[in-house]
């Protein structure tokens, strides 16, 4: 099972790497590792589970924040419309690559977080509103994906893990909290 001791933080040299694309039809390794890493979310999510195990609640996760720099995501997005409803998007992503995207660009009014840095950095990371993904699913099958909003923006952030891009980079410096009029700020 995946702890936060499984995490590496902020300045490890892995995060700064391109991860390598990972060889399909996938390893029986890389399945499990994909599983593994799904789990780890869902727990995180559970607030007893989240207690007992000393999980940090997280919505994604790379591979190369387990120090294994590989082209792999997993995501547990939950349906914050009521408590039993099914997540907006619970999958693994091997090679996640973003095929297209929106001129709209958007970012989270509260900023980013990320289970490798654990002090807060506020400031907006702009992003772009809609995108459309191809990845490989845990099948074996190519699949295509359209996201906006929240959920493209968290797939962003875990795709830019897999090219040694942290969420801070793209905060302006001088302005952190600056966004042109036509940027969704989303609440």
């Amino acid at each position: 099972m995946i702890t936060m001791d499984d995490v590496i933080r902020d300045g490890h040299p892995t995060l700064r790497k391109v991860a390598k694309e990972v060889a399909v039809p996938l390893s029986d390794e890389d399945i499990t590792l994909g599983k593994n890493m799904l789990q780890f979310l869902k727990n995180s999510q559970d607030p007893e589970l989240a207690e007992k195990y000393k999980l940090r609640g997280g919505v994604g996760l790379a591979a190369p924040q387990l120090d294994i720099s590989k082209r792999i995501i997993a995501l547990e997005i939950p349906n914050t419309e009521s408590d039993d409803a099914e997540p907006i998007l619970s999958t693994i992503m091997y090679n996640p690559k973003v095929l297209s995207h929106s001129v709209q660009q958007a970012c989270l009014e509260e900023g980013e977080g990320c289970l490798s840095v654990d002090r807060p950095i506020p400031g907006y990371v702009i992003r772009q509103a809609r995108i459309t993904v191809s990845y490989t699913d845990i099948n074996g099958e190519t699949q295509k994906i359209r996201l906006k909003n929240y959920t493209a923006i968290v797939v962003q952030h875990e795709i830019d893990h897999l090219n040694g891009v942290m969420f801070y980079d793209h905060i302006n410096e001088e302005k952190p909290f600056y966004a042109s009029d036509d940027v969704l700020v989303l609440g």
